[in-house]
């Protein structure tokens, strides 16, 4: 894929001006009477590095699965541990939902996305549309994501990976900065304790993901706390996740945009009301 896409920028609280890139504008909606969904959409990196540039690839999945994408430069590395690459995000989704008449229709529906580290930020994303009852979003879709600083599990352990001398090692060590951030839930999402009344989530995964596990318990956590959440399961080999963002030499490329499509689909009436508070008595 070698889509078109246009610059832009986004003031945030705490660290400038943001660069964004907004790709997919003024194609064909994905179905008659359906506006296009909006997703920011978040790269990796091991929050020490990855840029817009490597994260093209994902963004250019999520047009060809019907959406206009807007992805976000946020800050990285050791001089920026959280939470200043999430409020920076958050500034650049709440950009999103404003802007969405623009991008594609008031009436679009918001998501949120991300691969390995943006995969964390895109959870803990939902967590703050949560929270702070906006802006709504319609669904999350977490790309191998990076989510459980413990590094102990054991697709990690067979990647050879783990809490010493491993890319993920050193990533958390720059984002969460000391160890008692690591029990914050938007930083370590993994961790949190409250996963309920969350946007649906679509947890991605591949049976060789070093990240797997803690993916398919992310999922099946969300599940018990009556979020819904669907998982699919990349078959092994695709030399993942770094065939993903840097080469593009994942079968995924053209098997996951359907996937992803279906989910728009199945959550097209956008986030589930909360429910009414209950009667004094």
């Amino acid at each position: 894929m070698d889509m078109a896409w246009r610059e832009t920028q986004v003031a945030t609280r705490h660290s400038g001006l943001m660069p964004l890139r907004v790709y997919g504008e003024g194609a064909s909606g994905p179905a008659r009477g359906a506006a296009r969904p909006v997703v920011l959409h978040l790269h990796g990196g091991a929050f020490t590095g990855g840029s817009l540039d490597t994260g093209a690839l994902i963004a250019e999945m999520l047009v060809a699965a019907g959406a206009v994408v807007v992805a976000a430069a946020y800050p990285c590395g050791p001089d920026h541990p959280f939470p200043a690459p999430l409020e920076a995000a958050y500034d650049a989704l709440l950009w999103s939902f404003a802007a969405r008449g623009t991008l594609a229709s008031k009436t679009s529906r918001i998501y949120v996305a991300g691969a390995e580290a943006g995969g964390n930020l895109a959870a803990a994303l939902a967590m703050m549309a949560r929270d702070q009852q906006a802006p709504p979003l319609a669904g999350q879709i977490l790309i191998s994501p990076m989510l459980d600083p413990c590094l102990a599990t054991p697709s990690l352990r067979m990647a050879e990976a783990g809490p010493v001398g491993c890319k993920w090692a050193d990533g958390w060590h720059a984002y969460l900065g000391s160890a008692d951030k690591a029990g914050h839930p938007y930083a370590s999402p993994a961790a949190a304790t409250r996963l309920g009344q969350l946007a649906p989530a679509l947890v991605i995964t591949s049976d060789d993901d070093p990240l797997r596990d803690e993916a398919l318990a992310y999922a099946t956590r969300l599940r018990a706390a009556g979020t819904a959440a669907l998982t699919h399961v990349v078959p092994a080999p695709t030399g993942w996740p770094d065939t993903m963002e840097e080469d593009g030499t994942c079968p995924c490329v053209t098997a996951l945009p359907p996937v992803i499509r279906a989910f728009f689909s199945q959550t097209r009436t956008g986030p589930a009301k909360r429910p009414a508070p209950s009667p004094t008595p």
